[in-house]
């Protein structure tokens, strides 16, 4: 991995895998505080020492409070809010993040453009709801839109349309097939992060922006993977397609092949041999297959003082193979392995 892109790696696992680390207090606590700022719903707690953000959390909410003007950060997790009104944040256009998770909202009771008059708006989550499709219009600020654990059915392309400055996206276990995402995410070409995982996919969805550098489709039933399916995409570094259908059949000779890889995760499906990949792939987990034999190619073209596999972390429990069936060679090319897994 290049310095520049390890640091574009830890800027998005700051905001990424720390989801629910928000911002500028604590998930729940409120006691670090103080007393809440005078400018405040009445229910709800405004820091002193933030008095920009303004937390709703655990309150059985309904409806959206009042919200002051000058609030920046809003928090409504865990309440029973099923609709926004489309005058709800007419005091706060400078809304910089919106947290709805937790609560029952559904697509009829979002009404108009309520999201779009948000022009600074930067994060939006409505994770843990009943959204049927993606929501929008959305501002082009945006740059974290999170709507896992949902019942969406399809992604519009104009539900998207001209976010230039998206960079997370967070679809997981949501009901999603290739054909009703297929093109949606056109256009999106600061895209880092996207989580497919969890949905109903049966094939690889089309349009895909070639900015990726996370990609995840665990956990669907994708079978097979057409030819040349991440050609261009020249800054993925991780990849998941565990829990699928795949099989050899199913995957073209060199698809995998992809230099700027660094993780591939291809466990708990149906492949009777071991793919061929970079030789600058460090993490591969291909454990829970069939695989039953280990041919140096699909590691090392050639084997050299320069040349040979960069894997360190290499999967293979759960398959037919043992320690014999290894060849002896194999250390030459794995030759910075610290794991190797069979049992």
């Amino acid at each position: 991995m290049t310095l520049n892109s390890l640091a574009v790696f830890l800027l998005l696992i700051s905001g990424i895998f720390c989801q629910y680390d928000y911002g500028p207090a604590d998930d729940y606590g409120y006691d670090p505080f103080g007393p809440s700022s005078a400018v405040c719903a009445p229910e709800c707690n405004c820091p002193l020492s933030y008095p920009t953000a303004m937390y709703c959390d655990n309150l059985k909410l309904k409806t959206i409070p009042i919200v002051p003007s000058g609030i920046k950060y809003l928090y409504l997790r865990n309440n029973m809010i099923e609709g926004i009104e489309e005058n709800t944040f007419d005091n706060v256009t400078d809304l910089q993040w919106l947290i709805l998770d937790h609560n029952h909202l559904e697509n009829s009771k979002i009404k108009g453009r309520v999201f779009s008059k948000l022009k600074h708006l930067k994060k939006l989550h409505i994770n843990y709801n009943n959204l049927t499709e993606a929501v929008g219009p959305l501002p082009k600020t945006l740059d974290d839109l999170q709507l896992s654990h949902n019942k969406i059915t399809k992604v519009n392309p104009s539900a998207l349309e001209g976010l230039v400055n998206l960079t997370v996206i967070h679809l997981q276990n949501n009901q999603l097939k290739a054909d009703s995402i297929s093109g949606a995410f056109k256009g999106l070409n600061s895209l880092l992060y996207l989580d497919l995982s969890f949905n109903r996919l049966t094939k690889l969805p089309s349009g895909l922006p070639h900015s990726l550098l996370m990609l995840y489709f665990d956990n669907n039933q994708i079978s097979n993977v057409p030819d040349e399916y991440f050609q261009g995409f020249k800054a993925l570094q991780y990849l998941r397609l565990s829990h699928n259908k795949l099989t050899d059949s199913g995957i073209p000779g060199n698809v995998f092949n992809i230099t700027s890889l660094v993780e591939l995760d291809l466990s708990f499906n149906q492949l009777k041999s071991i793919p061929t990949v970079s030789e600058n792939l460090e993490n591969f987990y291909l454990q829970v297959n069939k695989i039953n034999k280990f041919p140096l190619s699909s590691f090392c073209k050639v084997v050299g003082p320069m040349t040979y596999s960069k894997i360190t972390h290499l999967r293979l429990d759960g398959n037919n193979l043992t320690r014999a069936d290894l060849p002896q060679e194999m250390y030459n090319c794995l030759r910075v392995a610290a794991e190797i897994s069979l049992e």
